[in-house]
């Protein structure tokens, strides 16, 4: 992973992070509304909220992305927005964002990570279970159409 940093968000990157967040959910899914909302104005709904937005640059090329967005519930962020490019997929990239991810809400102490997720992305779910993430309940008004499980990694 020498080859590849992570860095933070910056509104120049605004692009890099919807196309490549709008190509994983047409490869596995669908476009919804508040995809669409949020991957054309992350400033609005991540940022300016408190929350983080992480990037994967290698050669000087975006290929991967993460979002922490607050939720309703104090100390606790969403893990979002996760997309790697197709060519570079396979290559324990999603993990390694992942592993950063998790290290950076330890550092700011936040109490948990949660995440939406579908069981139909079987390694998705196997790799959030095997760093610790257990399942919770779905809320109803849960705000992905896609989402049959939610997940949370206590701290």
């Amino acid at each position: 992973m020498n080859s590849i940093k992570i860095i933070p968000f910056k509104t120049e990157y605004s692009k890099d992070f919807y196309t490549l967040n709008i190509e994983w959910l047409k490869h596995y899914f669908y476009v919804e509304a508040y995809d669409e909302a949020v991957l054309s104005n992350p400033d609005k709904y991540i940022i300016s909220k408190g929350g983080y937005i992480f990037l994967v640059e290698k050669d000087e090329q975006i290929i991967g992305t993460a979002a922490l967005m607050p939720t309703a519930k104090n100390s606790v962020f969403e893990l979002t927005k996760m997309a790697v490019s197709p060519k570079h997929r396979g290559l324990k990239i999603g993990q390694h964002l992942l592993d950063y991810c998790i290290k950076f809400s330890k550092s700011k102490k936040w109490d948990s990570l949660v995440l939406y997720s579908s069981l139909k992305l079987e390694n998705a779910i196997h790799i959030y279970a095997k760093n610790g993430f257990t399942e919770i309940p779905v809320e109803d008004n849960c705000p992905y159409k896609r989402c049959d499980i939610k997940m949370e990694l206590a701290f």
